[in-house]
């Protein structure tokens, strides 16, 4: 007589240990991973869409969130077909990974590697054995691949208001192929930074100086928005514009708590000092406003807090609450200092139309905080992290002194790159299209570019015609904004 089978099954992905739960699989480590990416990507779609799309002007809002949207995309193709390899994979040169896809099962599913990461001492002999994720491949691609998709976001920052689209659709591949993946497998994947102990938790180099470099980089290639809109660019909705800012607030515990590639100690120290220092550099941006300029801008206290991010990004896990503290009073007065004042009065910054100002936002708040992560950085945490042994800031002595130079010195390379190698793509472009959308898109703005607007605000679906309505238009008759409080740039 045949036996019954069991009455509830266990499903074979389910079981302790099977094909689909290998041995060297940590469930809880592969959950934080897949969550913090997916924190990461909720940054850019929607959190960046909302935001550029709100914190532009009305007749731009279309345009901005599809900036952010179409790169996100583009990215995870190129990422998934060339560029993850490039970043993380094999050794081509010093600076960079040879290119391959990863896309076959054979590949994902197989334990997470980063093969160029064995750390050695001068006798060759093993000081950091090569990092293996207790999890498959596919969740370490997807989680670098948010982050590579968020940098070209950040950077679209720097050029909304007038770039080309058809420019931008051929930017995005190759700035990714020529620009990121060097950075990122410098520093992180295994590259010659990495081995030389530079400090960059999760990105303030690879991510943010990147971008904010490039993205003034761009902006100089692409020249400027119209007369008319750089002297008035006002958001077209503050409350949409404070979702998206909450959004990417958020979701920096994904960014900056999934860069130890396991649910740990570190990721929970950096969760934390992500937040004390976010909300440190707000509450100065803030404070700063009101002292000079007797009116609390709600867009500045976005930027401090977007700089308060950014500045922690390399130390996150690496430093002390109270360092945090004193990089978020730094990140909420530097970079303000620089936006505020410096940039008003240097004519370079001045010829350079940089829309979202991520020239300060991130490539001064990125390299502000990677330096001071060169001062700060603490033995015993930067035990749980970095592969170079013995790795310390400047404040505990030793060899701390050593560490500010490397942290100087990685910055400059990552400057130096994104300004040759951008000025390169953009020039390369401006053969094929116009980095510039022509004038009469520029004048009527997203209905001329994509025959779409944002919003219907003259009865149902109908669009505004000042020869009916009587109103004002958006660019006519306003008074012109106070000179004070932050403004986007």
């Amino acid at each position: 007589m045949a036996v019954p089978p069991p009455p509830n099954p266990v499903p074979v992905a389910s079981e302790a240990t099977s094909a689909a739960v290998p041995d060297w699989l940590n469930k809880g480590d592969n959950a934080w991973q897949m969550v913090s990416a997916t924190l990461v990507g909720l940054q850019s779609v929607p959190g960046l869409v909302i935001l550029y799309g709100s914190i532009v002007k009305k007749k731009w809002a279309v345009n901005s969130a599809f900036m952010a949207l179409y790169a996100f995309a583009a990215v995870i193709i190129c990422w998934v077909t060339w560029a993850y390899r490039m970043s993380f994979g094999d050794k081509l040169l010093p600076f960079w990974g040879k290119a391959g896809p990863a896309l076959g099962q054979k590949f994902l599913i197989k334990q997470a590697i980063l093969p160029e990461t064995t750390q050695l001492y001068k006798n060759h002999t093993v000081e950091t054995a090569t990092a293996t994720p207790l999890y498959p491949m596919a969740s370490m691609v997807w989680f670098q691949g948010v982050f590579a998709a968020i940098t070209l976001i950040l950077l679209a920052g720097s050029v909304l208001g007038r770039m080309n689209f058809r420019a931008w659709m051929m930017f995005v591949p190759l700035w990714l192929t020529c620009s990121y993946t060097v950075g990122a497998f410098s520093v992180w994947g295994g590259g010659f930074l990495f081995h030389w102990g530079v400090m960059d938790y999760s990105g303030g180099y690879v991510i943010h100086l990147s971008s904010g470099i490039a993205g003034l980089t761009t902006a100089y290639w692409v020249g400027p928005r119209l007369t008319r809109d750089r002297e008035r660019f006002p958001p077209n909705n503050v409350l949409l514009m404070l979702a998206g800012a909450g959004l990417l607030w958020m979701g920096w515990a994904g960014f900056n708590g999934g860069d130890p590639y396991t649910a740990n100690i570190d990721s929970s120290m950096a969760v934390l000092n992500t937040n004390i220092c976010a909300a440190t550099s707000l509450l100065v941006w803030t404070w700063l406003d009101v002292i000079f300029f007797k009116k609390p801008s709600v867009i500045g206290a976005v930027q401090g807090m977007i700089t308060g991010l950014v500045c922690i990004t390399p130390a996150a896990g690496l430093v002390q609450g109270w360092a945090a503290i004193i990089m978020g009073i730094l990140s909420g007065s530097i970079p303000w200092f620089t936006m505020m004042i410096v940039h008003k009065r240097w004519t370079l910054l001045q010829k350079i139309d940089d829309t979202l100002g991520v020239f300060h936002t991130h490539a001064v708040a990125g390299y502000l905080g990677g330096i001071l992560t060169g001062f700060f950085a603490e033995p015993e945490l930067c035990a749980l992290f970095l592969p170079v042994t013995k790795s310390r800031g400047g404040v505990y002595g030793g060899s701390g002194g050593v560490q500010i130079l490397k942290q100087l010195a990685g910055g400059a390379f990552i400057i130096g790159w994104n300004v040759v190698v951008t000025s390169v793509v953009c020039v390369v472009i401006g053969f094929v299209v116009p980095l510039r959308m022509p004038e009469e898109q520029l004048l009527i703005g997203d209905d001329a570019v994509h025959g779409e607007e944002a919003y219907a605000l003259w009865g149902d679906g109908e669009k505004y015609d000042s020869t009916q309505h009587g109103f004002i238009s958006d660019d006519i008759g306003h008074p012109q904004p106070s000179i004070g409080a932050t403004q986007v740039v």
